[in-house]
């Protein structure tokens, strides 16, 4: 039998000792062949805009201060005084590599001068308590690279940033749309933040955000490229300006926002872990095309003036928080459905006969 290579007996082989096969001293990479990376290492969650429950398309979006989901599941829409917009999930994506979905946003009615304190971001917000490995407020704390593919009709610079909104701290990078209507890989890093840790909770502790246009109160001091406390700096070196020109839009893919300095492939998960990923925010029986039906039947269902009854419904998924939650029953006498709230309802049916009710439309949201 061949003996291990070792440096002394009973002892293991080294990294010199076994050359080309060895193990890196890192526990993501191999020297030889591919990089093995750890799952999940996008913070991002729907990155390649496949999932879109509310709706491939919403249209006449005028005012969203800190920003709301409207189309495509985790991103949203944060805009004030800056013209009309409409936002959608399309099948336009950067050729070959992997993408089926894109999500757009279209200015229907421009804002040629947008005020002081006016804005238009896209972004997506973050748990703190899944953001823990990052270190933060440690001289371990992690840098992030943020990857992504886009598409605009107009040329120009515009922000990428990372908002702390545990310290109320901001680092942006700026990027530049090169060629108009043309997909563009950006990639940019962020250092991590030593000075203060995340919360460790459930609610909104950090965000990526990316700025198309602003008013002067968010850029009227220099770019620092650094962590900074101060709103003027947030949007400085943006030039785009989408929202002066009707018809401008912007297609965003590939999202992906990871630990260290190197943008990895982008990470595509199977579509039912995504999907599940995103119920835990906001959960609709419509879109993903699910149906069921709650049974009521004597001694639950009396006859008038007792017209009350209960239904129990497991989520499929843990959400964030308790949510705000809204259906409506296609057939029979309830009107509406909602948590924590009894509605009063005519007779359900006969005490003596068993009386089936389909949930035709069902929402619950818990986003940050």
């Amino acid at each position: 039998m061949a003996k291990l290579i070792g440096n002394a007996p009973n002892q293991v082989p080294t990294n010199a000792d076994l050359g080309s096969m060895a193990f890196e001293d890192r526990t993501n990479y191999i020297t030889k062949g591919a990089s093995v990376h750890q799952p999940y290492r996008n913070i991002i969650i729907n990155g390649d805009m496949s999932i879109a429950q509310r709706g491939t398309s919403v249209s006449g979006i005028t005012s969203s201060g800190s920003g709301t989901v409207y189309s495509v599941d985790r991103m949203a829409l944060a805009l004030s005084g800056a013209g009309t917009w409409t936002m959608s999930q399309e099948t336009d994506v950067p050729s070959g590599q992997g993408f089926a979905k894109s999500v757009k946003i279209l200015c229907t009615a421009n804002q040629p001068s947008i005020s002081s304190g006016g804005y238009l971001t896209f972004m997506q917000k973050f748990e703190g308590q899944n953001l823990q490995y990052l270190k933060y407020g440690t001289s371990n704390a992690e840098n992030l690279t943020l990857s992504f593919w886009i598409k605009s009709s107009k040329t120009g610079n515009f922000v990428a940033e990372l908002a702390n909104r545990d310290s109320s701290i901001y680092i942006g990078r700026i990027i530049s749309i090169n060629n108009a209507d043309t997909w563009e890989k950006k990639t940019v890093t962020y250092e991590g933040y030593t000075t203060a840790n995340l919360d460790n909770d459930n609610d909104w502790s950090m965000d990526v955000q990316i700025w198309f246009g602003s008013g002067t109160a968010w850029n009227n001091l220099a770019y620092s490229g650094v962590w900074q406390s101060s709103n003027s700096r947030r949007a400085s070196g943006l030039d785009l300006q989408l929202q002066d020109t009707t018809n401008a839009n912007v297609y965003l893919t590939g999202l992906q926002l990871e630990a260290g300095t190197t943008a990895s492939d982008f990470e595509f998960l199977p579509y039912d872990v995504n999907l599940a990923r995103c119920q835990r925010y906001y959960y609709s029986f419509t879109s993903t095309g699910l149906s069921d039906n709650f049974y009521f039947k004597s001694p639950y269902v009396r006859s008038a003036p007792n017209t009350s009854a209960s239904v129990g419904y497991f989520f499929k998924t843990s959400m964030r928080a308790n949510p705000s939650m809204s259906g409506v029953i296609s057939s029979g006498s309830i009107n509406r459905f909602t948590a924590n709230t009894e509605v009063a309802v005519a007779q359900i049916g006969s005490s003596s006969t068993a009386t089936a009710y389909s949930l035709s439309s069902y929402e619950a949201d818990a986003e940050l």
